[in-house]
This record gives structure tokens, sequence and C-alpha cells, in this order.
């Protein structure tokens, strides 16, 4: 929601909440929910998430609370409590408080606290014992209040956190298994007595006794068989069943239907018939006694409550994903106080709600990390698997960043608290896969609407079997299929409504708007779930379901194709020794540039303390630095730092490197590449004829300076070099301007008066970005690189990652505008990107996807956010959706063809064929039609995510070392774009004096005549701030 909206939502009073509804058995109690609420006053709009178990509200403050509106629901026969009030703030919290015997406590305390600065309200109730505090985050906490209570001498902690026993559905997973083992009793021995008579007549009906004794008959009007079904039906309808009557009466209190109405009717109109017909005939003495069904409320109960039981269970399931991220908050932090050296002066254990910003915590090995912070001090390794997807263990040294949840592997660290509470980064994707698990999807809101007519249309079913099978028994009594024994034992009258009120009780028991309601919500809380624990965040039911039909794939390019920040990408080193050269040119080149804040000096700095693995010393003197040039320096004090440089594991191996493979090639250095070709083929003299010289300017190589302690150092550009003295060679020249086409940026090193290094500092792309776009591609989607960026770089970026569609110089506004012109030509577009500048368009676009590690207001506007900055989770993340479609797909087909199939069925269009069914028969496929459903989606937990190595197939191998799809390496065959160049322009070059100067046309809109050009109205694009490629071309925007 963007920020005018909030404002015009507070200058209306319009708040919006959330309430947690229980009782919830299917899609009818949703619909019927959601039409009573909207008749409150106030309420605009209501969303109920069945599976969720949630509610979420937009009212007018000025007219009805939340609290009322809860209350409402509750009146139906849903229990609801509010979990998210709109009015509470992140600087408040609720604290019991022990050992208040009067007011004069109260006022004591209210008193006290508000003193306390940071602190803006407290307000204490004294038979509750709980206080209400609000407070500034930035300078107070919950522990200061604590403090500042129990200093007053009582007794003061949190109110309970958050309880995560909703999500299993618990307690209604036990009431449901109770009501099972309930009418098990009754209804096990039901089956058993229905089964035995039934044998026993289908055997001796031809010798059935003239008149009523026992066994069969106790007296007149009353057999056994009745006698005792009567006796177990009674319980069952009245004690097991008083859940289904409780609910079944809410419901049409309020002018709503649900599943228990069915059931009830069921139940209710078998009991009432058989206990009617029963009674008369014992009245009138009537022999035999009478057909009966008082074996369909036992048998039907004991079925339903089987199928809620074991529903519940794979409900609980459903939602292990958010209880298990909810299960990684650690519930103890150790705050320690610390001198300026990192001395541990105390400790002291507090609960993680205590925790305020700016503390210092101990994190010991094994132990989870409490709240998102910064390491200030030690190293370690931390699993954050269950909340980035990242298998490896994370190496965590000074000023990383750590996670709260993620478990600290070895080695003790010392944390400062960056975000605590609801901020921290697994709140926050909590709350975003709570809230995407409440939403619906646009899917969802067509099996809403049919629940919501379900019940109706079964009833009148029901009563169009009933009236249809009495009237065909009237009309032709051959037509009805019953068993011998029964037709010589009652009249035909009997026979034919016993036989319609059969059909009839079959068609409510087997009818089940569950199986149709539960289709869409628990396969998107599965999903959803899946997404959370693989590191793709989809905000909501929508975005899961329209990702897979993206044809479109945008692209940004810094931040997300890229790093996004400067990085050292080459080295060409000017040396016969480099072994010995490379550390020693590290290191003075670390020393020279700590002083600089240029970015290029700040990517060189980052990877020398990367391969020290610690701070950067040495001395610089005479520190001078030109803007546009370079700098100069002189460097001193650095033995030390290369002989530790010389040590590192980094260099060790390149050096292995070169002891196996010679000095010629290229090399690795991490993720650098070092250039050793440029120098001579002996190592006699540096110089040779395979380096032209313009001068007797010699390259002279670093390691041959063991000597020298001082070091006069210059970094820089040719011209810095020129204005000191130091000649650039022709070839280094020529392998500089190769770089810089390439978008990269090149600097000179020269140490002492000679030419020692050539550095290439850029935006290198992520490893992960070729493979991503290869495969996007291999997919037949259609990828575009949209940057602001110049073309040279923009076009370097996608030769390198293989997009061929590339719109460079794009403003923010112009992104935008793109994305609407690809979704005016019918196809569904995805954004990815990471910026402030990138928002809009993720805002725009059908499915925006931000990394995660961008900006605060990218990751706001996008529906997917991605944890791990991987961009093969752009192919997971349209995999899942994929696939979860697909399930929702199948359940709808397995909820409408069982009830397609299962309704004709019980109401006996099939007894021709001798494909009949019992009451008792549809009540038990009605519950296993809605735990198949549940089953199904469960199945989605099966899903693996694309991985690096099963997306790397030889394919994609061959295909990348023989130039074949998705390789561009000749810039020709790139289109690039600079702007977003119109879909509907084109353009024409008119002579205007001496040049020819370009004009851009809109051809399809009518124009007007002008004075310099008949048949159209010219403006130059400067008067509108657009700009233009070069100064001898003008563009014109037509009016």
């Amino acid at each position: 929601m963007d920020k005018s909206s909030e404002f015009e939502k507070e200058a209306v009073g319009i708040g919006q909440c959330i309430i947690r509804v229980t009782g919830m058995t299917c899609a009818s109690c949703v619909a019927a929910i959601e039409k009573r609420a909207r008749k409150i006053d106030g309420v605009m709009d209501i969303a109920v998430a069945l599976m969720a178990a949630k509610a979420d509200v937009k009212y007018e403050m000025s007219k009805v609370s939340p609290s009322e509106i809860a209350e409402t629901i509750s009146d139906m026969g849903f229990p609801s409590e509010l979990i998210d009030d709109p009015s509470a703030g992140k600087g408040e919290t609720r604290i019991q408080i022990k050992g208040m015997t009067c007011s004069s406590c109260v006022n004591t305390i209210e008193k006290g606290v508000m003193k306390e600065k940071g602190i803006t309200f407290a307000s204490i109730s004294l038979s509750l014992g709980i206080g209400h505090f609000k407070f500034d985050p930035e300078v107070t906490g919950p522990r200061d209040i604590i403090d500042l209570i129990y200093d007053m001498g009582f007794d003061a902690s949190l109110e309970t956190s958050r309880d995560i026993g909703h999500l299993d559905h618990r307690d209604v997973t036990r009431k449901w298994r109770n009501s099972f083992i309930v009418s098990l009793i009754f209804g096990l021995p039901s089956m058993l007595i229905m089964m035995y008579f039934m044998l026993t007549m289908d055997m001796e009906h031809h010798h059935l006794p003239p008149k009523c004794e026992l066994p069969l008959c106790i007296i007149p009007g009353l057999s056994l068989e009745n006698f005792l079904l009567f006796l177990l039906a009674t319980p069952v309808q009245f004690i097991g069943g008083r859940h289904f009557y409780v609910a079944a009466w809410k419901a049409l209190k309020h002018h709503s239907t649900n599943m228990d109405v069915l059931i009830m009717l069921a139940t209710t109109i078998s009991y009432v018939y058989s206990l009617i017909v029963l009674l008369a005939a014992v009245l009138m003495a009537h022999d035999p006694s009478p057909m009966t069904f008082f074996d369909t409320p036992p048998m039907l109960l004991l079925f339903v409550s089987l199928g809620r039981w074991l529903e519940h269970i794979a409900k609980g399931k459903t939602s292990e994903a958010l209880a298990k991220l909810l299960s990684l908050k650690a519930t103890e932090a150790l705050i320690v106080t610390i001198t300026s050296n990192m001395e541990i002066l105390s400790e002291r254990r507090v609960s993680v709600d205590l925790v305020q910003k700016g503390d210092i915590l101990k994190i010991v090995p094994g132990s989870k990390v409490p709240v998102d912070g910064k390491v200030v001090h030690g190293s370690s390794m931390c699993d954050e698997s269950l909340i980035t997807g990242e298998s490896m263990p994370v190496v965590k040294k000074n000023d990383s960043m750590v996670i709260g949840g993620s478990v600290n592997i070895h080695g003790v660290l010392l944390v400062k608290a960056t975000q605590v509470g609801d901020d921290t980064t697994l709140a926050q994707i909590v709350k975003l896969v709570e809230e995407a698990q409440t939403s619906k999807a646009p899917i969802q809101q067509l099996a809403d609407k049919i629940a919501g007519y379900f019940v109706p249309i079964v009833v009148g079913v029901a009563c169009a079997t009933l009236t249809g099978w009495i009237i065909v028994g009237f009309v032709n009594f051959e037509a009805l299929h019953v068993k011998p024994y029964e037709r010589e034992r009652f009249t035909p009258v009997e026979i034919i409504f016993q036989y319609g009120f059969r059909y009839a009780l079959t068609v409510l028991a087997i009818a089940c708007p569950c199986s149709l309601g539960l289709a869409t919500p628990t396969a998107v809380m599965v999903g959803t779930g899946v997404g959370a624990l693989n590191g793709i965040l989809i905000k909501g039911a929508e975005p899961l379901e329209n990702a897979h039909k993206v044809k479109t794939v945008v692209f940004d390019k810094t931040g997300t194709l890229t790093h996004g920040v400067p990085m050292l990408t080459q080295i060409a080193l000017y040396s016969t020794d480099i072994a010995t050269a490379l550390p020693r040119l590290l290191v003075i080149m670390g020393v020279a540039e700590s002083n600089s804040e240029h970015p290029i000096g700040t990517a060189i700095v980052k990877f020398v303390k990367g391969i020290l693995d610690s701070e950067i010393g040495g001395k610089c003197d005479e520190f001078q630095t030109v803007p546009g040039c370079g700098l100069k320096v002189t460097v001193s004090h650095i033995d030390q730092m290369i002989e530790t440089a010389s040590k590192s594991l980094l260099i060790t191996h390149f050096n292995s490197q070169i002891k196996m493979t010679g000095t010629r090639d290229f090399h690795m250095l991490g993720e650098v590449m070092v250039d050793c070709s440029l120098r001579l083929e002996g190592y006699s003299d540096p110089l040779d004829d395979s380096l032209p010289m313009e001068d007797d300017n010699q390259l002279i190589p670093v390691g041959e300076k063991m000597s020298l302690e001082r070091y006069q150092v210059l970094v820089g550009n040719r011209e810095w070099m020129r204005r000191n003295g130091i000649n650039v060679p022709i070839l280094v020249d020529e392998t500089m301007e190769k770089l810089e086409e390439e978008g990269q940026t090149v600097v000179l090193c020269a140490i002492d008066g000679h030419l020692s290094a050539m550095l290439a500092i850029a935006d290198s792309v992520k490893p992960e970005a070729h493979l991503a776009i290869y495969t996007l591609k291999k997919k037949g989607l259609n990828v575009i690189l949209l940057t602001g960026d110049n073309k040279k770089t923009a076009a370097a970026i996608a030769r390198e990652v293989g997009i061929v569609n590339v719109f460079a110089e794009v403003l923010p506004s112009h992104k935008v505008e793109k994305i609407r012109r690809l979704q005016a030509l019918g196809q569904r577009v995805a954004m990815v990107g990471d910026g402030i500048n990138d928002s809009p368009a993720l805002a725009q676009a059908d499915v925006g996807i931000a990394i995660a590690s961008g900006t605060d207001v990218a990751v706001e506007a996008a529906d997917v956010v991605l944890i791990r900055n991987d961009l093969l989770d752009v192919i997971g993340c349209l995999d899942l959706s994929r696939t979860t479609v697909q399930r929702i797909r199948l359940n709808f087909l397995l909820a409408s063809v069982y009830n397609l199939i299962g309704i004709p069925l019980a109401a006996g269009v099939f007894s021709y064929w001798g494909f009949m069914i019992q009451p008792w028969m549809g009540s038990a496929a009605m519950a296993m039609s809605s735990v198949s459903v549940v089953c199904s989606s469960l199945l989605l937990k099966m899903y693996r995510k694309p991985t690096k190595e099963s997306l790397s197939t030889v394919e994609y191998l061959k295909s990348k070392d023989t130039m074949g799809p998705g390789v561009v390496r000749d810039l020709d065959t790139i289109s690039i774009h600079r702007g977003i160049d119109s879909l509907n322009r084109s353009r024409i070059s008119l002579a205007s004096g001496s040049s020819s100067r370009s004009y851009v046309i809109n051809t399809a809109t009518k124009v007007r005549s002008d004075e310099k050009s008949p048949g159209i109205r010219l403006i130059p694009a400067t008067e509108l701030s657009i700009d233009t490629d070069d100064q001898n071309e003008r563009e014109f925007l037509l009016v």
C-alpha cells in the first residue's frame, strides 16, 4: 500500500485488525462468517482464511471496534479473539505485576515509571494485575520497565508470549478425537448388530416365524434389532453429536448453513422418523416391526468424527513449516557488559523478549542467536538453513550480521543487538508467511461462492430424491430394488417411504462442501510454508497463483544481476617472481587506499582485508589525492602484514596453482583473476620485445624491492601516471581499453617510479546469473534487462549473462511505463529488483520479486522476497507456483468428481444397475473426501527446489562452451535500447541546416500541421528534461 493510501485511511478513520477464528470446518463456515460480518455497521471488508483460522477485517474506527467484531463472530458459534489490534504500536508492552494491594500501589508504580525517560504512557489494572505501557523503543524497553517496577518492591514479568498451539490444531484435534471415541463406543456395536440381523434375514427369509417371538421380536411392533439400535443411537445422537447440534443451531440462527447443518439434518431426520414409526408400530401392535434408520446416527457420526479427527491432524501438518519457523525463536539471551578491550565484566540471563537495541549479547557454541545483530568480537560459523535455506554454515566474524534463530556452531560471539522483537528477520518472515496463508487465491473465491449455495442445493436434491422415489414407487413398484425378505415383511407403502427416505438421507450424508473448500487453502498453506523453508517468501495466495503464468521476466542490473558494490575482478601483475610480488603488492595497495573514500579504494581495501583476515595496519605519509585522477602516498611499516599475507590460505593456494601450471597462465585468487602473462619469456630480463615500449621506462617487478621499507605509491588512471612521469606501454593501454569496453574501471599502480600492476574494478556479475538466465530462456520465457546504467555497461553485463533485450539509461518512472507496455501486449510480467528505484516497477508488475539484501522499500513493494539473494530462487519461485497450482487443480478435480459422482450415486440414480449405498456408507465416503484432499496437499511437502547441480545440465555446459543458446558473446547480437523506446513510435531524420537531426514521431496519433514540418508538431526533448544520445542529435515528442 502506498503512502497516499495510508494517509487517506488515517483521514477517514479506517482501521484494520486480525482476528483468530476457531471452529470453522469448511468453506460454508467461511461464507457464513463473511456474510454476517459484512452486515455489521462499520465493517467495510472481511477476508476469512479457513486454514490459517484468521479473519482480516477493515472497519471504520468511529462506528465499531475490533473487540465488537470478534464478539459477533463468537456469537455465531466460532470462538474468536483479537490477535492484532491496529492501535497497538511497536513501543507497547503488557506486564504482569504481583504484590499490589491497593490503589496507592498502582499510583506509586505509574508515577515512578512515568519519570523514566522514553516512557510516554502507563496504565495499571489492580484487579487484573496487568500494566499497559507505551515507550520509545530507541530510548528504553520492557526490560527497563520491569527493572523499575522490581526496584519499587513489586514482582513483574511480561505477559505470556505467542502460543503456537493453534498451528497444529491441537485443541480441535483433541475435541474430535474424544468425539470419535464416544461415537465408536456406540457406533461399532450398532454396525455389528445391523450386519448380524441383515445376514440373518437374508438367510432365513424363506421361513420367517408366523408370529412375534424371541429372539427376533420382543413385543408386537418392537423387534430386538430395533430395540438395541434405539438404545445405542440415543446417547450418540444427543451426546456424541452435541458439537454438531450447537454449531448447526448457531448457523441457522444467523440465517446461514454449513456442513454441520447437513449432518444434523441427516441424523435428526433418521432418528425422529425411526422413533415415530417404531412408536406407531408398538401402539398398533403391528407385526412385523417396521424398518428403521436407528443405525444411521451412530454410524454417520462415527465416520464424520473420524474424518474430522484425521482432517485436523492433516491440517496441523500443513502448517508445520510455520510452526518450525516459530520454534526457531530463542527463549533466553545472555546480556553482558564489556570493556573497551572486549573483556566481559558481568553476565545476566534474561527472556529474549526483554532484549533491547544496543544490548551486547554473548552467544556460546550450540546456542541460538536470540535476535538480529552485528558481531563486535569473536569468530564462528552459524547454521542459517531453516531461515535462508542455505545448507552450508556461514562464517561470522567482526562486523558480520547474524540472524535471530540461527545456531552458533562453534566459537563464542559477542553480538550487538540491532533488531529486536517483531523487527527481527525471523519475526518478519513469520509475519509474511502468516499473511500469505491468510490471503485468498482468486480461484478460492469461486469455491467460497459455491460453498455458500452448496447446502441449500443439497437439501433441495435430498427433497427431490425423496419425492422422486415416492412417485416412482407408486407408479411402478417393481422398479424399486428391495430385498426379498422386505417384500414379504412390509407393505408396498412402507417399502416406498422407507426406500425414499433411505436415499434422501444418503444424499444428506454424502454431500461434502468441505473438500471443495479445502482444495485451495491447504495447498496454499503447504506451498507458502515450503517456500519459506527454501528461502522464498511469497506474500500471498494471489502471487503464488499468478507466478506460473509469467511470460516475461524483467531484471534490474545493479544489485540484482550484479553484487551491487564495486569489487576487484582482475589483477595484471608485472613481475618475474609472482609468488613474492603478489602479497607485497596487495599489502601496499591496501595500505595506500586505506585512507581513500573512493569506491574503487574501498573495493581494493575490502579484498586485501579478506586476504589478511584482519584489519589493515601500516603507515601512510604525504597522502595526496586528485579527484578524477588518483592518489599519491608513501607507505611504510608493512613487513609484518606482508608475512601474514604470504601465509594466508588464498595466497598459498594461488602459489600451488603456479607451481602446477606455470606462470604463463591466468590464475584465480579467490574470485579475482590474476594475469601473469605480461612479462618476459625468460626470467633474466622482465622486458622483452613481446612488450613494446615507447621509451626506456621499464616494468620493474615488485618482488625485487625486498630491502626497502618505504614505498612511493601512485594509484590512478593513465593521465595520473603520465603527470607523475610514468609511461604506460602500448600493450598495457590496449588491455585497459579492452577491459573498459566491458564496463570495468581500470587503475594502474606504480611503486617507486615503476609501473607494477593494473587492477580492474567492476560491479561483478553474480556467479549464478548466467545459469538463471539460460534456464528461464530454456523454459520459453522472454528475459529483459532494464537498467538506469549507461549503454556500454549494460551491454557488457547482458553479454556476460546471456540477455539479448536491453533497455539502458531508464528512469524509475520509465521502468514502470515499460512494464505497463509489456502488460498491454497481454504478457504476464515478473520484475526482479532490489533498489528504491525498482519499487514502482515491482508494484506495477504482475509478480514483483525483490532481493532481500536490497532496500526495505523494494522488499515492501514486492510480492515475493528472495531471502538467500540467489537468482536461481527466481526459477524456484516460478516452479513452486506451477507445482502448487497443479496441486490445487488436482484437489478441485478430486472434490468436484467426488460430489458429481457421489451425490447421484447416493440419490439412487445408478440403482437400476445395482449400484447403491446406505447412509452410513455415504458418511464414510464424505469423511474420507476431506482427508484425501488435505493429504493431496501434504504431498507438496515433498517438493524440492531446483538447485545449481540439477540445472547445470550437459546441454547447458556444452552451450556455454560452444556459444550456444543463452551465451551472447557478440555485442551485435544484443538489442540495446536507450530509455524506453516506444512500441508505436518510429524515428525519422529531417534536414536541419547542415546537420542531420533525429525526431521521434508517434505514427499512431493524428497530428497537426506545423510551419517547420508540415503535418507534425514537434517539441524538443530538452524542454521535457529528456536526455538525448549526443550533442548532435535532438529528440522531439509529438503533441
